[in-house]
């Protein structure tokens, strides 16, 4: 739902839009019926980073660094791709069984699920059981009607460490996953490891540990960590509809909802971990969490003759807790002095945080002749994350419709079996800014370990987070005007829209001047952002025949955002950066500044050679001072799409149907952080005695990790896509073995293919900045449902 009248009535759930979803319910009267869904499915990785193997590494490191070095000499006799060590074919499962049917005044509806999936990285996996209910009772004649829900669920899981996928890609080809050496075999469980001196652990006994500063051993990282959690959750909700007696016109709505849940998560690491060498870990977190939510409205629906009336008062109140306790502590070994297992700095940390939302509503629907139809809305929001003064946010909103086939000229035009007029005005506000305290001084627990000497101990210390109590709403405003028309008595369907979206008082991250506050940034309202569009939806059934029918649908958005105002500083040269990167320290490539779209890429202008390839650290003197600094820089490229498409296609013949879906992306832009943070050949070697690998997209630059080569627009590179999300294959039947059993059966696969330019795994990246590879899987499914 994107219309700006529409959404206006959700108030700040609805800055991003809104998805409605009803949930299934019985017949009233109907017999217990009993159906079943289940599927099986396996996920392969497509796609992996391409990294040097071990030949071609070797050969690198001797035309580097030569035979006689100590890079050499480091080399191992193994060919290992440690991509594939860590990645495994993955089987999931997913069964749901449902019953339902209903009593003469009374639906019901059961269902049980559960959900086995592993994940495409070893040791990862999640497990979930589900069960629900839904029971909807009507009384009074059906005067009063109640409908509630309560949906129980269980879920296990344990996590793979993420650092993994990064190691897999650095990790010296030559070496071995295991290793026979008494080194290993003692210090790290027979794993290998880059190691060094030992004697900081004071241990006699233990006279090797981990080089904290080489990539660590993914298959052993796997293995030695054993990080679970398990999750229980409540969530369930009852409404209240009556119709007064007295007058049938007006009626009483009331819902009331929770969702309880608590999670506890236990991380255990062995001392034969790279990560926690010597001493391994253990620790343990605990959420606690309850959403609550009132809603009640009062309606009245009244026809006069020509004119009908739907008006609509409420009121919502919702409250959002959570808390949680922690621990983490470290193990001996039982060489040490202390006994075997014993621990230390046993320190709880807790905390809990709350917020509410109170919001009063009102709506007014008017149609005259069932053809010229008005709306109006408006929403009073308060939010506990804002101070006192700024609290309370108001939201109206207008829309205007005209069916213009309902108009006697249009009568009897045939082309036209649907044709209607929308004119739409609406504000949202959005109050999600991180932080339930943002507005005033607030003090964390820091980490086990950092204590300060207070008299005769050692006080646990705290640090402060940074506050504004300047904060308030952000706003968004909308316009929009829409065409709805439908051809050849409804085979062919579409939409026009023409929006303009503008969002004042953006919250946001800024920097602030040291001293100004207890960190150097703080979330504030940093200006306004405008947004304008096109969008354009058309579904058509090219076939409809008695056993073939063909449905597709295409639609397209068209999309121009600008930044307008920056409140924090004026001036052609004030930008605020965002986008972090992974090389250098703080570095950003991100940068939101009047006059350019959010988030453009703010680098600096590459140099090239007679063959096109890029000098390493040579950039353009923009303002020709005759010295390349930051004021060189430009606004280059943004990292969304200026025009986004989609395609999707059903056939059904008889009893079979095949359907797929397509997206496609058109100019934006990625930063290739992946490519930037491992361009530098002249480090495959350290010092402190280890070797990492490289990516095979670095190696035609060569470059040697000189200045600031991160910097450059180089890597701000097209991301524009093609993809295939899914197709499938079904077949239907009615009487399976001749038995009164209905259902269908079907194939899938998902990920299906992408095309595109982009040096990367994948184009699709969130924010801009690629820092990810880990691969998307490719998702092959079988599946079953019957009714019985």
């Amino acid at each position: 739902m994107k219309d700006a009248s529409a959404t206006a009535i959700y108030g700040s759930r609805a800055s991003n839009g809104v998805i409605i979803i009803t949930t299934k319910k019985g017949s009233a009267g109907a017999a217990p019926s009993v159906a079943y869904d289940g599927n099986v499915s396996m996920s392969n990785v497509k796609e992996t980073l391409d990294v040097l193997n071990a030949s071609d590494y070797r050969k690198w490191i001797v035309e580097l660094y030569g035979e006689d070095s100590d890079a050499y000499r480091a080399l191992g006799n193994s060919n290992t791709d440690w991509q594939d060590e860590i990645y495994r074919t993955a089987l999931s499962t997913d069964h749901n069984l449902t019953i339902s049917g209903g009593l003469k005044n009374m639906p019901y509806r059961v269902s049980l699920g559960y959900t086995n999936q592993n994940g495409i990285i070893e040791t990862s996996k999640f497990e979930r059981y589900t069960a629900s209910v839904n029971v909807a009772p009507s009384f009074l004649d059906g005067y009063l009607k109640l409908n509630g829900n309560l949906k129980a669920m269980l879920a296990k899981s344990r996590y793979a460490d993420s650092g993994v996928v990064g190691a897999a890609a650095r990790f010296d080809p030559t070496q071995s996953v295991y290793s026979s050496d008494d080194v290993y075999k003692n210090y790290f469980g027979g794993y290998f490891q880059w190691t060094t001196n030992g004697t900081s652990l004071n241990d006699p006994n233990w006279t090797r540990t981990f080089n904290s500063l080489a990539p660590a051993n993914p298959v052993s990282t796997l293995e030695m960590k054993d990080d679970r959690a398990t999750s229980k959750s409540l969530v369930g909700n009852l409404e209240v509809d009556y119709k007064f007696h007295f007058l049938p016109d007006l009626r009483l709505h009331m819902n009331g909802g929770m969702d309880v849940s608590t999670g506890k998560q236990n991380t255990d690491v062995s001392p034969y971990s790279a990560s926690n060498n010597y001493y391994g870990s253990y620790g343990w977190e605990k959420i606690d969490k309850y959403n609550l939510s009132f809603n009640s409205y009062l309606q009245y629906t009244k026809e006069l003759n020509i004119h009908n009336f739907d008006v609509m008062g409420g009121y919502e109140w919702q409250h959002f807790h959570r808390e949680g306790s922690s621990r983490y502590n470290g193990y001996y070994q039982s060489t040490h002095t202390e006994k075997p297992g014993e621990a230390y700095n046993l320190t709880t940390k807790e905390w809990a945080s709350e917020n509410f939302l109170v919001s009063f509503f009102g709506r007014l629907n008017y149609s005259l002749l069932d053809r010229y139809l008005f709306t109006a809305t408006v929403r009073h929001d308060g939010s506990s994350r804002f101070h006192k003064d700024n609290r309370w946010g108001t939201f109206p909103s207008f829309a205007l419709g005209w069916k213009i086939k309902e108009e006697a000229f249009m009568k009897d035009v045939d082309l036209f079996s649907d044709l209607k007029l929308r004119l739409g005005y609406g504000m949202t506000g959005q109050q999600n800014i991180g932080s339930d305290y943002a507005y005033f001084a607030s003090y964390n627990a820091n980490k086990d370990g950092a204590y300060y000497p207070i008299g005769y101990g050692d006080g646990e210390t705290y640090r402060p987070n940074a506050y504004n109590k300047n904060l308030k709403w952000e706003k968004t405003t909308t316009y929009n005007a829409g065409l709805d028309f439908g051809f050849l008595n409804g085979r062919i369907t579409a939409s026009a829209d023409y929006y303009f979206r503008k969002t004042d008082d953006l919250l946001n991250y800024v920097y602030v001047a040291a001293g100004t506050n207890f960190k150097n940034q703080v979330n504030a309202n940093v200006g306004s952002l405008e947004n304008r569009g096109f969008e354009f939806t058309i579904n058509a059934k090219p076939i409809v025949e008695k056993d073939l029918t063909w449905d597709v649908g295409f639609n397209l958005t068209y999309n121009k955002n600008e930044i307008t105002k920056l409140t924090s500083g004026e001036g052609e040269g004030y930008y605020v950066t965002t986008g972090g990167i992974s090389a250098g320290t703080g570095n950003t490539v991100q940068a939101h500044a009047v006059g350019q779209p959010a988030s453009s890429f703010y680098v600096y202008q590459q140099v090239y050679d007679k063959n096109g390839k890029p000098i390493e650290n040579l950039f353009v003197d923009r303002n020709g001072d005759g010295v390349v600094n930051e004021s060189d820089k430009y606004f280059y490229k943004k990292p969304t799409a200026d025009v986004l498409m989609g395609f999707t296609s059903k056939l059904i013949y008889k009893a079979w149907d095949l359907s797929f879906s397509l997206r496609a992306s058109f100019n934006n832009y990625v930063y290739n952080d992946v490519e930037s943070n491992n361009s530098d050949m002249g480090t495959l070697y350290a010092p402190s005695n280890f070797l990492v690998n490289r990516p095979t997209m670095v190696l035609a630059n060569n470059f040697q990790g000189t200045g600031n080569y991160y910097m450059s627009d180089y890597y701000v590179q097209n991301a524009s896509f093609l993809k295939c999300d899914n197709i499938t294959l079904g077949y239907s039947f009615k009487r399976l073995f001749g038995l009164g059993v209905s259902g269908r059966a079907y194939a899938a696969v998902s990920n299906v293919f992408t095309i595109t330019d982009y040096k990367g795994l994948d184009p699709e990246v969130n924010g801009g900045i690629d820092r990810d590879i880990y691969p998307r899987p490719l998702v092959s499914l079988i599946g079953l449902s019957l009714n019985f």
